[in-house]
């Protein structure tokens, strides 16, 4: 094992933490519900301006939030009140609640935007995320959501998608793929999930980021993948949203 001082895992991650405080951002978190039940965890403005309108991001399957979303925030901050939250099982959410489904996590985001006062906002959401945010756009509706924006999810797959995405990737089973525990399922998910490759990295790097980034919440997060209710029948029943023009 890395010494946590040695680690890059670990020092990007304090990389991370500043590049987000940097864009104005405060790490936060509250419970969702009157039992303390669900607890999310969530970077939100220090200094929220009247002037801005409210943009949610929500990030895919795999790190927390804080790793998918760098480049974006920098970008979007002095343009919006950002919230980016760590969907439940991710990061510093949780809950005790037994709930898996992408209607859960959509429902406690939701939970959290009336918590913290936001009544209207646009919402990005990036692969698992996107399901989520598709979800909390038809549950909440365009007098609350505005836009939406769903880059790189399987929104509409099928059981045929499914079979086709595990085939490429020549796995079995689909938290080969969404929950790397050994260096090879990592290259594995980088070959399909990033451009630009690096050449060769080596294994010790690999598993210090498999440690820190896939090692917390396995059995949950398995649950989740379960839990989806997308890619499990040979059609797609979704319905297009209704937009704010």
């Amino acid at each position: 094992m890395i010494p946590s001082f040695l680690s890059f895992a670990g020092l990007y991650n304090g990389y991370l933490r500043r590049c987000f405080t940097g864009a104005g951002l405060l790490s936060q978190e509250i419970d969702i519900d009157i039992d303390n039940e669900t607890s999310l965890h969530f970077w939100g403005p220090t200094n929220k301006s009247t002037q801005k309108p409210s943009l949610v991001l929500i990030h895919g399957f795999g790190p927390m939030a804080m790793w998918q979303w760098r480049q974006q925030v920098q970008f979007l901050a002095p343009h919006f009140n950002l919230y980016v939250p760590d969907l439940i099982f991710f990061g510093e959410s949780t809950t005790k609640s037994k709930e898996r489904t992408e209607n859960f996590q959509a429902e406690s985001v939701g939970k959290l935007l009336e918590k913290i006062g936001v009544k209207k906002c646009h919402v990005v959401g990036t692969s698992y995320g996107g399901i989520v945010a598709y979800n909390l756009a038809k549950m909440l509706g365009e007098e609350k959501i505005e836009k939406v924006v769903i880059a790189s999810s399987g929104v509409n797959m099928t059981k045929n998608h499914n079979i086709a995405l595990l085939k490429r990737a020549g796995l079995d089973k689909i938290e080969d793929l969404m929950l790397p525990s050994s260096p090879q399922q990592l290259k594995n998910l980088m070959s399909l999930a990033v451009a630009k490759q690096i050449p060769f990295v080596p294994n010790f790097f690999l598993r210090d980021f498999l440690r820190r980034l896939y090692s917390d919440n396995r059995k949950e997060k398995m649950e989740l993948l379960n839990g989806l209710s997308i890619g499990k029948v040979d059609t797609s029943n979704i319905s297009p949203l209704q937009q704010v023009n």
